[in-house]
């Protein structure tokens, strides 16, 4: 999965953007690595690993964890003009199409020695700003999109049903509306992923606040929060208060330190963990895990998967091969104590390929090519 991180100057996206990569080089099972200086990729974290762990552990052969990982993209350049070449907007632009989804990081708290690009605190502006300059991209592509269809639809009448939908697409991005507001049929959900749209990919809101928002938990007397709150409601969007400030505060914090000055606050995570969770509910997404002497691992998937292609995740010859699969809940072989015991038991079942694999799931593959 890859994020891509964007925001206006001076929201607090790059001390997000550091807190979250550093707390990556933290990690014990999974080291941070730097792509480049603008991507970081870190770990997603997920306790059923470390028991996992300690249930294959024999003497002193511990199997390695291998977790699931999130790329994260710190988007630089975003100003107003972006769309045309401003900053590094075009460059920049580009490395939004390559993501998943948006993280945008929107500016809900005040700071008179941190001056913001347009003089004032007002999250909503801020995010029609980002969004208007999404749009005007997506529009040009899909102008380019029109003038090439049109001229190929003279020797292919086919295309009639695909010119169709680029000019509903084109009537509503100049209505200021993103593409994944437009109500699409199957056919047009594989053309919209086709394109590649800003727009199109799904939103998380981060509303950036002061730690002080946080005391006794979510940040309900932030009306700058209520506002994107309430936006992201209209749009079927994601939002996560976080406090990009107290994230880099925490970073080097040992586990039990970290986890009561969170209690203190209210909280029961980090915003890293509370981000990663909200990214795998907007995105669908769930893991099955495979475990055993020599690793214990995290498989990222679409929830509604079937067998034989969470099987391919692992290598292509499973899903061509696949023969069956042995699962069992993670709950269920967690109090058994042992996967010998849970077979004892019945609990570890054989499914086949419409099998569709749940969150949790411990999986042996059986396969034959």
């Amino acid at each position: 999965m890859k994020l891509g991180i964007v925001g206006l100057p001076n929201v607090g996206k790059s001390t997000l953007f550091n807190a979250i990569t550093n707390a990556g080089a933290q990690s014990a099972n999974f080291p941070f690595c730097t792509i480049d200086p603008n991507v970081g990729v870190v770990a997603v974290p997920d306790s059923r690993l470390d028991a996992l762990q300690e249930m294959y552990t024999d003497g002193a052969k511990v199997p390695p964890i291998v977790p699931a990982v999130i790329e994260f993209v710190d988007i630089a350049g975003l100003v107003k003009g972006a769309s045309k070449g401003e900053g590094l907007g075009n460059k920049f632009l580009g490395n939004i199409r390559e993501c998943d989804a948006i993280v945008h990081v929107v500016r809900c708290f005040e700071n008179d020695d941190i001056i913001h690009v347009e003089g004032s605190i007002d999250p909503l502006r801020d995010i029609e700003t980002i969004d208007l300059e999404l749009i005007f991209a997506d529009m040009e592509m899909v102008e380019r999109r029109i003038a090439r269809v049109t001229k190929d639809l003279k020797g292919d009448k086919s295309l009639q049903k695909e010119l169709d939908f680029l000019k509903r697409l084109q009537e509503l991005l100049e209505s200021g509306k993103p593409a994944r507001a437009l109500d699409c049929d199957e056919d047009e959900v594989c053309m919209m992923g086709q394109m590649a749209l800003l727009t199109s990919k799904p939103i998380i809101y981060a509303a950036n606040l002061t730690e002080s928002d946080f005391v006794g938990g979510e940040p309900t007397g932030n009306p700058h929060y209520k506002k994107v709150e309430a936006l992201a409601a209209e749009q079927g969007a994601e939002v996560l208060p976080i406090c990009a400030q107290m994230e880099a505060d925490i970073v080097d914090m040992d586990a039990e330190e970290k986890l009561m000055f969170l209690s203190e606050l209210g909280l029961t995570n980090s915003g890293l963990d509370r981000l990663i969770q909200k990214s795998y509910h907007l995105l669908g997404l769930i893991s099955f895990l495979t475990a055993g002497e020599k690793e214990v691992r995290a498989w990222t998937i679409c929830r509604g998967w079937k067998a034989p292609k969470a099987a391919g995740r692992i290598h292509t010859d499973f899903e061509r091969g696949f023969i069956r699969a042995q699962v069992i809940a993670f709950d269920d072989l967690m109090a058994c104590g042992s996967l010998a015991n849970a077979r004892s038991k019945g609990l570890v079942r054989t499914e086949g390929k419409e099998y569709a694999m749940q969150d949790g799931d411990v999986v042996e593959f059986l396969f034959n090519v």
